[in-house]
């Protein structure tokens, strides 16, 4: 039964599916000028742009 559901799933709307596949989440790590310590920043980001956010500060 779980296999159907899941086949289901995939064959509801295979546009968006593949549209979202250019589509990526970024991992940034932040550091804070006060305390030195690093947070991380996380964004999704269209995989044509991942080197100019990279870039930015």
């Amino acid at each position: 039964m779980a296999k159907a559901a899941k086949t289901a799933i995939k064959a509801k709307d295979q546009k968006s599916a593949a549209d979202s596949k250019n589509w990526t989440k970024v991992v940034r790590a932040v550091r804070s000028p006060k305390s030195g310590a690093y947070t991380f920043k996380e964004s999704i980001v269209h995989k044509d742009k991942i080197k100019e956010f990279l870039a930015q500060k």
